[in-house]
């Protein structure tokens, strides 16, 4: 539609349906989920961090967390305790089987990013990469 060739909002909003598609297709085919991803790499940077400081980390709502936490605990990739001065707080840290998934995760996305820029030459990825943080940040240069 010509009406729609020049507005960025659509073409941010195509680009955004191909990556969303291409990460689920991606981590189904890996057994995983990309709340998982995020909640693991998050844990890795900022842990120990608490459950809500992590929602808030990642843009997740808490309920979502607190079911996410749950699977990925219970298959021994995180572990949760109590936070040492507040007992109502848990801490969340990632155990060497999390770090392991991880670094399995990672290859998936690495695949992934290589699939979403391919159309893109090296140089131009960069550049890309670089607008991209400006617009989803609001930042400019």
């Amino acid at each position: 539609m010509r009406r729609l060739e020049d507005r960025a909002t659509w073409w941010v909003s195509r680009a955004q349906l191909r990556s969303h598609a291409l990460l689920q297709e991606q981590f189904t085919d890996a057994g995983a989920r990309a709340y998982h991803y995020r909640l693991l790499a998050a844990v890795e940077e900022w842990g120990p961090i608490s459950q809500a400081d992590l929602g808030r980390a990642t843009e997740i709502d808490r309920s979502d967390v607190s079911v996410a936490l749950d699977a990925l605990e219970a298959g021994g990739l995180l572990a949760r305790a109590p936070h040492p001065s507040d007992r109502r707080r848990n801490l969340v840290t990632l155990t060497a089987s999390g770090r392991t998934e991880l670094a399995r995760l990672d290859t998936v996305v690495d695949r992934v990013q290589e699939q979403f820029l391919a159309p893109l030459a090296d140089e131009e990825r960069a550049v890309f990469l670089d607008l991209l943080r400006r617009v989803g940040t609001g930042v400019s240069a």
